[in-house]
């Protein structure tokens, strides 16, 4: 990561959520906005469920995906934006709990291409559980109207 974070990257990164539809179709927050690192929360929905009852794998690679790629975001230029280009997750644990935390953290910043790392948690009562993980590759995009901000 560079020494010093982009000016007003929290604004920005606070009103691309709140255009990310996905996002709230699900009731993901945005919780955590730091240089290098993004959390968003998710409370337990039976209707983002699969058939056994445990969040869906879907609904958890969406909100890695979004929490490291908001990461890369806070490393970027004011005049860039992000789109990822490759993920992987690794599915640890079944997503049992009532609220889900999805931690993303910029591995390795670049110019053009940056790799985030993440990670999701099922929460109840006693200590957080690793859930799953993700390594993401994102791309900057600068100079596309279709994908600004």
């Amino acid at each position: 990561m560079t020494d010093l974070p982009p000016a007003d990257f929290r604004e920005r990164i606070t009103r691309s959520f709140g255009r990310q539809r996905a996002m709230g179709l699900i009731g993901a927050q945005l919780t955590r906005v730091e240089h290098g690192t993004v959390e968003i929360e998710l409370p337990f929905d039976e209707k983002l469920t699969q058939q056994h009852g445990f969040l869906h794998a879907g609904v958890i690679s969406a909100a890695l995906d979004s929490a490291c790629g908001y990461a890369a975001y806070t490393v970027i230029d004011a005049d860039a934006s992000i789109l990822t280009i490759e993920f992987k997750v690794n599915l640890m644990s079944p997503g049992r709990g009532d609220w889900f935390l999805f931690r993303g953290e910029v591995t390795k910043p670049g110019s053009n291409i940056i790799v985030a790392d993440g990670r999701a948690y099922s929460i109840t009562d006693g200590p957080a559980k690793l859930i799953a993980s993700m390594t993401g590759t994102m791309m900057v995009v600068r100079g596309r109207q279709d994908v600004a901000g």
